[in-house]
């Protein structure tokens, strides 16, 4: 996946996040299944993010960005913010 790839996943991602939350607005709140799948687009958001970071980081190292990884849930939500 490159660059722009990502940045187009993690704006579908975002939209998906902004209906999830505007149902949550408009019924008060979500179902089981609708809370999971928010907590799944969130760490979705989170693995792309981290993955481009790597690329330009990689990228700015004069190293292949190509060779970057996408990092397991466990990794990438447990960062220090």
């Amino acid at each position: 996946m490159d660059d722009t790839e990502i940045l187009h996943r993690i704006q579908q991602l975002v939209d998906e996040e902004h209906a999830l939350m505007q149902q949550h607005t408009t019924t008060a709140d979500l179902s089981e299944e609708q809370h999971a799948r928010m907590r799944a687009v969130e760490v979705s958001l989170d693995q792309c993010w981290d993955l481009l970071r790597q690329r330009r980081a990689r990228r700015q190292a004069g190293l292949n960005p190509d060779e970057a990884k996408v990092r397991d849930a466990q990794t990438v939500e447990h960062y220090l913010q």
